[in-house]
């Protein structure tokens, strides 16, 4: 169904805005209710007191008091810097922390909610501490504010390990959480790589809708998968890529195949901690491709891979951020290790592409 205003968006733990990112591309017209992301930005003070101080201050104090919080921290929200860079959004729309945001004031007023609590709790790399994590606890933030908010649909993001964490309880308590929201959903395990995206990277999206006549379909998977190699930079890759000796024989060595791969058809999960301590993908380059580059053979080891001779660089940023669905257009960080954090910790675009379209077939977001 056709919208005839701009989509009332809000999101929490909003990293680097895969969902506006998404609506862009699909040419939804959209504005920004709000965001949240405390750009993983301890807080010292406790959440109990802190909850106690400001019980009976007005909105806008809360909202004052949490933000001079962050900024006595003297710590850098690079998450928040990206976000601002990309979408039209002001300080006044703007949360740092899920745990504090009163979500009375939007009550009625957001067509879509969209979320992915942090996943280490669930990951199958991760602790596993599940909803006892504290990480995991920002959960039930998410369910207060849906039951406050009421938006029309909301949408909730993890691990696929949340499914069967704890024997399948994890699961069942989030499932329930939801139902008694006052929400009809349905959950999709989806699979970047079956929506034009050459990674493997298995999540479960949970949409929710306040209208419990709705019923939605499983995004449909595309028919040709691109190849890795379809997402590669075509020009002149900068020296500072491209691996000395030590971290050649590291992404080669069959013993941390589960660490590293080179040139793979489809690209493993992109991660936070990609491209260092040689984890995640490398792309191998024949001799031939660089032996005019004194800048790359002055830094690079040319070694031997699957017979031939050549050097092995990582990732480069941009390659990265297409592998998440992000287009050309997409700024990001020019901090080297935000700027493969970010991506890596986001959602793929072109999965909540799939989703935005079969929600705007099935929901009257005029009515």
């Amino acid at each position: 169904m056709l919208i005839n205003r701009p989509l009332r968006l809000a999101t929490v733990f909003s990293g680097i805005g895969a969902i506006e990112h998404a609506l862009s591309k699909q040419r939804i017209d959209y504005e920004i209710v709000f965001a949240c992301d405390n750009g993983e930005i301890t807080l010292e003070n406790d959440t109990q007191q802190i909850h106690k101080f400001i019980k009976n201050f007005t909105y806008d104090e809360k909202k004052a008091y949490v933000s001079k919080l962050y900024n006595l921290s003297k710590k850098t929200n690079h998450v928040k810097k990206t976000y601002f860079d990309n979408y039209k959004i002001t300080e006044e729309q703007w949360h740092e922390d899920i745990r504090y945001i009163d979500g009375t004031k939007y009550e009625g007023i957001v067509d879509l909610f969209v979320g992915g609590s942090p996943c280490q709790s669930f990951s199958v790399i991760g602790k596993k501490g599940g909803l006892l994590d504290i990480r995991g606890s920002l959960f039930y933030d998410f369910v207060r504010l849906i039951k406050q908010i009421k938006p029309k649909v909301f949408i909730y993001e993890n691990v696929a390990g949340m499914l069967s964490h704890d024997k399948n309880n994890t699961w069942k308590i989030i499932s329930d959480l939801f139902e008694t929201s006052g929400y009809k959903t349905q959950s999709f395990l989806l699979n970047a790589k079956d929506y034009g995206i050459p990674q493997n990277r298995k999540r479960v999206y949970v949409i929710g809708f306040l209208d419990h006549n709705v019923v939605m379909k499983e995004p449909e998977k595309v028919k040709d998968r691109p190849l890795s190699k379809e997402f590669l930079d075509k020009g002149k890759i900068p020296a500072h890529y491209y691996l000395g000796r030590k971290g050649f024989e590291f992404v080669t060595n069959p013993k941390y195949i589960r660490r590293a791969h080179v040139d793979p058809l489809i690209f493993q999960t992109q991660k936070a901690n990609q491209q260092f301590n040689w984890n995640g993908d490398f792309i191998f380059e024949p001799l031939c491709k660089v032996k005019d580059r004194i800048d790359v053979l002055n830094r690079a080891y040319v070694g031997e891979w699957n017979g031939k001779s050549g050097v092995i660089r990582q990732l480069t940023h941009r390659e990265c951020y297409r592998l998440m669905g992000f287009d050309n257009s997409f700024i990001y960080s020019n901090s080297n290790i935000q700027a493969y954090k970010q991506a890596g910790n986001s959602i793929v675009v072109n999965v909540l592409e799939k989703i935005i379209i079969e929600i705007m077939k099935v929901v009257n977001f005029d009515d």
